[in-house]
């Protein structure tokens, strides 16, 4: 038995140690935000925050995880997270809504807490440093301007 704490709640979990954490969090704890891309930590779609810091969470064995705190994007839309995390994560939520970011959505959950992460580290990055942190998350709809416009509001609103 593993004990996961995903989003403030703890699950019993009887799972092999070496199963993916995505794994455990989508067909086991029922939460689907989190998504399965490429399986390799290449596209950043099964980004979660694992004690604080973002995580692919297809690379990363539940047994890592095990005894840590694991936001997911659920958990970042209820403002969950270690300190200033859960503040600039709804900056980043309102601005991805305001400038209508998404267009199939399916890594968005990643982009957005890519950004979050991106913002608790450097609350003012220039385009460049966007870019820079933001290049591991791939969008197959390519709204890379747009999530860089949300990422300078988000910034903006944390000012």
């Amino acid at each position: 038995m593993l004990t996961l704490r995903i989003n403030g709640t703890e699950h019993q979990l009887d799972l092999d140690p070496a199963m993916p954490l995505l794994w455990a969090i989508r067909e086991h704890v029922g939460l689907t935000g989190t998504k399965y891309g490429c399986g390799m930590a290449q596209c950043g779609a099964c980004t979660v925050f694992l004690n604080g810091a973002p995580v692919r969470s297809c690379s990363t064995p539940v047994s890592v995880a095990a005894g840590g705190e694991v936001v997911t994007i659920e958990g970042l839309v209820q403002g969950l997270g270690a300190g200033a995390l859960g503040k600039v994560g709804q900056a980043v939520r309102t601005a991805w809504l305001e400038l209508d970011v998404v267009q199939c959505g399916f890594c968005q959950s990643g982009q957005i807490l890519a950004a979050t992460a991106l913002l608790s580290e450097n609350p003012d990055p220039t385009d460049a440093q966007i870019d820079a942190a933001m290049s591991g998350n791939l969008c197959r709809c390519a709204t890379y301007a747009r999530i860089r416009g949300a990422i300078r509001r988000a910034a903006d609103a944390l000012v």
